[in-house]
């Protein structure tokens, strides 16, 4: 049997090094670009020298804020994080629990499910104002962001997988006599927990774009706020390292829950091919 491209895996280490290789070309690339401009005129802020970068980080998240007396980098991370971290909770929450009711009872979805469907079509962006009206300026107006922004789609995704569950599962519970309740949770919800993980690892990349344009709008501190400061000043040696740890940030947030959801339920995993 002839050993097709189709067929082939490549090594451990083979995959790390061709992961890394379009990072070191994108650098390579960027280094280019940015000599080439600067030879023309040293002033160029659009593509500022790797020295500057790391002027800039140097000034930001390890140089004290005279003004604040705080690290403003640092101090960026850990309100970005916060936010995010408490809106996907409460939006992974709320899909499970709407999601698995609308999919597993037949009332609640015939109630719930067009408006769900409605409410997920509505642009999140588009009722940031309200937002901002309804819970003010505070915290809680930039963490709803994210919950409408996401909410929807985890409990449409939810909903799916309940009902993807085997009728022959729920057959089989109801005869040895298992009532609504003991369904929904000894045979649905142990199979949608890591279904849920996978969709709100698909959802992180809305929910970082949702809370930089919340930070960027009306905040004091964050990493959407500072990109949105300084863009003013075309402050590119500040922006870039924030956008890449912002990057860098989200990798590591996907990475902790693929890890988890394989530690927890590697049974899920066990057929899937996974990136």
């Amino acid at each position: 049997m002839p050993r097709r491209l189709i067929n082939r895996q490549p090594s451990k280490p083979t995959r790390v090094a061709l992961g890394i290789l379009p990072f070191l070309m994108l650098i390579a690339i960027y280094m280019m670009a940015s000599h080439q401009r600067l030879l023309e005129n040293p002033s160029d802020k659009l593509l500022p020298a790797m020295s500057s970068f790391a002027n800039s980080i140097e000034r930001m998240a390890f140089s004290e804020n005279q003004r604040t007396g705080t690290y403003l980098f640092w101090d960026d991370t850990v309100s970005s994080m916060q936010r995010i971290c408490i809106a996907v909770s409460i939006s992974a929450f709320i899909g499970l629990l709407f999601g698995v009711a609308n999919g597993a009872i037949p009332y609640i979805r015939a109630k719930l499910s067009p408006l769900i469907t409605a409410i997920s079509l509505i642009p999140p962006m588009a009722i940031l104002p309200i937002l901002f009206i309804v819970f003010g300026l505070g915290e809680l107006a930039k963490v709803m962001l994210i919950v409408i922004g996401i909410a929807p789609f985890l409990i449409r995704d939810m909903q799916q997988r309940t009902l993807e569950v085997p009728a022959e599962q729920i057959i089989k519970a109801q005869t040895l006599g298992a009532n609504s309740w003991h369904i929904i949770l000894r045979v649905i919800v142990p199979q949608v927990v890591p279904r849920l993980i996978s969709s709100v690892r698909l959802s992180l990349g809305s929910a970082w774009l949702f809370l930089i344009a919340a930070e960027a709008i009306a905040s004091t501190e964050g990493l959407g706020y500072r990109i949105f400061l300084v863009r003013r000043y075309l402050a590119m040696d500040i922006i870039l390292p924030y956008v890449i740890w912002i990057t860098f940030l989200a990798f590591v947030f996907d990475f902790v829950l693929k890890k988890t959801s394989q530690k927890l339920f590697p049974w899920f995993h066990g057929s899937l091919k996974e990136s």
